[in-house]
């Protein structure tokens, strides 16, 4: 029997035994964050003149922008290619999306000495440096999302406004302009989908510049003219396995009926998308004769080899496997997979990789940025779970409903 699928507020009690242990780092993650912005970068961290980033540029940044790339990649899929079969995956991609970016510009704001300098970057940037052409496509892209996810907010409040007391008065013109904008974005959307697209496959890539600029100050492993190109070609791979996990792990958490036939067909893409940046990747490495370096046995080689068996080779085989993707658990893991190899790769290269000329003392993150790195990823689980309990981001199997023609197809109901 065909189901019918309509997004809703998930109603399930906040509280749980994972949320409170998330809650009790979450508040960790704070403390540290108020010494950073109350005494500084020196009070709680190990950066130093040597090593001026490390793990909150590496796993904050880098790696939080390619795992945030199940939101363009599926719009893409929907909106561009018109597969409306995966329509469900829409809503909880462009949220994640735009809370992944959002936790990427807080992670900014930590790394920068003047944080409070931040606003120059649109008014006083340099239009020749990568970095300030990264800066701008994040803003605007982290804007747009915020457009894109606005529909939801309408759905969720039109002709549900009801403030009481003094702000009475507001309830009418709220829900006008509600529903303006709810009109307005409802025919301007297409364009702000191809924006979105269109920014996301320029920072993806400027990011993969950035490190270029370091020269022979990153191991010859990582450091390739076509770093864009792979950095790009790893984020279009990450997209639907990071997709498969959160749809995955929602399900279970929230006690919902996973939507297997969705994410199996999903999971097709992942293999040769996979497989072509290991083409690119191993191809690199064949020109430019860098195979070499593994003959040594350093920390450099020893984390390209788990990155590549783990992050790469063996999820790419799993993805051509018809037993992975007929299995909630092994579709699980070979997405997980998938996912630590992108994690893997931008700390390799932003922070393993990097070897400054003249070393003093290597560089360790300090308990105050692991602190406040798992903190962050704690708040973001948490307003996840708080969004999907207010708004109606995931779809849920309705009862009682049937098609309305005898030649309807469509499972999604708008």
């Amino acid at each position: 029997m065909e189901e019918y699928f309509k997004p809703q507020p998930i109603k399930r009690p906040f509280l749980s035994k994972g949320v409170i242990i998330l809650l009790i780092l979450a508040a960790n993650g704070i403390v540290w964050s108020i010494l950073r912005f109350g005494f500084g970068l020196g009070a709680v961290t190990n950066l130093n003149n040597q090593f001026p980033w490390g793990i909150w540029i590496g796993i904050d940044v880098a790696a939080g922008v390619a795992l945030a790339a199940g939101g363009f990649t599926t719009s893409a899929l929907v909106h561009i290619f018109y597969r409306e079969d995966f329509h469900v995956l829409v809503r909880p991609a462009i949220m994640t999306a735009m809370l992944g970016y959002t936790f990427v510009a807080i992670g900014v704001m930590f790394d920068l000495g003047r944080y409070y300098n931040i606003w120059h970057v649109p008014i006083m940037g340099n239009s020749n440096s990568v970095l300030f052409e990264v800066g701008i496509c994040v803003m605007t892209y982290l804007g747009t999302l915020y457009i894109e996810f606005f529909p939801i907010v309408t759905e969720r409040f039109i002709g549900r406004v009801h403030l009481k007391g003094v702000l009475k008065f507001l309830n009418k013109p709220i829900d006008q302009f509600l529903r303006f904008m709810d009109s307005f974005l409802g025919k301007t959307m297409f364009f702000f989908i191809i924006l979105g697209v269109v920014l996301s496959c320029l920072h993806q890539s400027s990011l993969g510049t950035l490190m270029l600029i370091a020269g022979n100050k990153v191991h010859p492993l990582w450091q390739t003219p076509v770093s864009p190109l792979l950095f790009l070609l790893s984020a279009f791979a990450v997209g639907f396995p990071m997709v498969i996990m959160e749809s995955l792990t929602a399900s279970r958490s929230l006690g919902l009926k996973p939507e297997m036939d969705v994410l199996r067909k999903l999971a097709r893409f992942v293999g040769p998308l996979l497989g072509i940046y290991l083409a690119f990747k191993l191809g690199d490495m064949v020109i430019r004769g860098t195979y070499v370096y593994l003959n040594e046995i350093n920390l450099q080689t020893v984390m390209w080899v788990i990155e590549m068996l783990f992050g790469v080779i063996i999820p790419v085989r799993m993805f051509f496997w018809d037993k992975v993707l007929q299995s909630r658990s092994l579709l699980y893991f070979a997405s997980l997979l998938v996912i630590f190899g992108v994690f893997i790769n931008r700390l390799n290269v932003f922070v393993i990789a990097y070897k400054p000329p003249y070393i003093l003392e290597q560089y360790w993150p300090s308990f105050g940025e692991i602190s406040i790195t798992v903190g962050l990823i704690s708040i973001e689980i948490l307003l996840y779970r708080a969004l999907v309990m207010i708004f109606p981001v995931i779809s849920v199997p309705l009862k009682g409903v049937s098609a309305k023609a005898k030649y309807a197809i469509r499972g999604v109901i708008q």
